[in-house]
């Protein structure tokens, strides 16, 4: 197992920006990076032996009704080895100690990791409630 260190911070923009390539996510304006981490309500990451990221995850919203489950990333080469049960570890203990009842608590997963998320509770919205998204594009 490697050495890792759990740190309550957000990734650097840059950080974000290099984890987000690595797992084939889309570029995000640089801008838009700084703003959003600086936003987010909680931030975990971890780290190396030698300070590098392997990984961070986030949770945003509005403090009080809602919250998300955002950028729950590992590097590629870390994955499979319990990095991210790490990271959902820290994000459920700040759930628990900030959700009110009936906090809608909420996620959009990648493809095919549907069972890591139920492990924590999670379930697909069902037929009748579909979850919408719509990307905002900045006519150049």
């Amino acid at each position: 197992m490697i050495e890792t260190h759990l740190v309550e911070r957000p990734p650097t923009p840059e950080e974000y920006r290099t984890l987000r390539r690595e797992v084939g996510w889309a570029e995000v304006d640089p801008e838009a990076v700084a703003a959003g981490l600086a936003a987010a309500l909680y931030s975990v990451c971890l780290e190396g032996p030698d300070g590098e990221i392997l990984g961070c995850a986030r949770v945003v919203g509005d403090g009080g009704i809602y919250l998300y489950l955002q950028d729950v990333i590992v590097r590629p080469p870390f994955q499979g080895l319990g990095l991210g049960a790490r990271l959902m570890a820290a994000i459920m203990e700040f759930i628990s100690s900030t959700a009110r009842s009936n906090t809608f608590v909420g996620l959009m997963a990648a493809d095919g990791v549907a069972d890591f998320y139920r492990r924590y509770g999670f379930a697909e919205r069902p037929a009748g409630r579909p979850g919408m998204y719509r990307s905002w594009r900045v006519s150049e």
